[in-house]
């Protein structure tokens, strides 16, 4: 569950983030005359109308140093006053990005459970650093205050079970394809031919091209699992494609074979499609080159 909820946290980091930030930029002043801790604290009286599931506000001097005791609901939160904050990522990455940051999640030092941190700096009006502004939000919490409407989330679900079902399809013609290619083969061993181990292995081929995009679109669609997107398309695109090469060349090459004992005139069909193999081939490196000249 802790893995899933990290995951999902991912996925909505970039919402959650939009919304805090709108939440504290319209309710801590900041780059104003006489910045104090008053007006940060005024500022939070007006967020805690907005975020009711909160662990504690509390606020750090420009070193790091937590000015008072937490703000919180809950009393045995209210504590941290003089409390060096200097070596967390959220202190030294706000004053490093000079603007709203939000924190990957991370065990609280309040009860042990997975929580995320929000953090502002505060300038005057000379535009120098006078204070951080920080809420501790459970991570269960955080979930929950960016979670999808009903409708988005039972077509997230609707979705996902149409990429079952087409996954599910596309493995019974794999798995089709696979029992096909490996009987053909198994059937002719007392008399084996050449035509029958190239044909072979053009249907497992064509399998195992399948079962690669079955096994991409089921992870990505389905488990939700959140690679690199360009990596994993970049994968994808290169083992299916070169699988379909590797088939079409086997059977060009087996046509040629054909044509050259049986029928000679017919040779140029085999040589039409040696050449649309090359052409691939072509397109693939092409597309190879331009992906890392991408990357660097």
């Amino acid at each position: 569950m802790v893995i899933k909820d990290i995951q999902r946290f991912s996925d909505v980091r970039y919402k959650a983030r939009a919304y805090l930030c709108y939440i504290f930029e319209r309710n801590i002043p900041n780059r104003l005359p006489g910045a104090n801790l008053q007006n940060i604290k005024d500022g939070f009286d007006k967020v805690v109308h907005e975020i009711e599931n909160f662990d504690a506000f509390y606020i750090l001097d420009k070193n790091g140093v937590q000015v008072e005791n937490a703000l919180s609901t809950k009393k045995e939160y209210c504590v941290g006053a003089g409390e060096n904050r200097a070596n967390k990522a959220y202190y030294y990455s706000t004053v490093k990005l000079r603007r709203f940051f939000l924190s990957d999640p991370y065990p609280s030092v309040l009860d042990g459970k997975l929580c995320v941190t929000a953090s502002m700096p505060v300038y005057n009006e000379k535009n120098e650093l006078k204070f951080i502004a920080c809420i501790d939000i459970s991570l269960e919490n955080i979930l929950s205050i960016v979670d999808s409407g009903g409708i988005e989330r039972h077509f997230g679900n609707f979705l996902k079970s149409v990429y079952t079902l087409f996954c599910g399809s596309l493995f019974m013609i794999c798995a089709f394809l696979f029992w096909h290619g490996v009987k053909s083969f198994i059937s002719h061993t007392s008399n084996i031919q050449i035509e029958q181990i190239f044909e072979s292995t053009i249907i497992l081929t064509l399998a195992l091209a399948i079962f690669d995009l079955v096994k991409t679109i089921f992870e990505e669609e389905v488990m939700g699992k959140n690679h690199d997107e360009t990596s994993v398309v970049y994968k994808t695109m290169v083992r299916f494609i070169g699988s379909i090469i590797i088939a079409l060349a086997i059977e060009a090459l087996m046509l040629v074979f054909k044509f050259a004992i049986t029928s000679p005139e017919n040779i140029i069909n085999a040589i039409y499609l040696i050449g649309g193999v090359a052409l691939l081939m072509v397109a693939l490196s092409f597309y190879l080159i331009s992906v890392k000249k991408q990357d660097r």
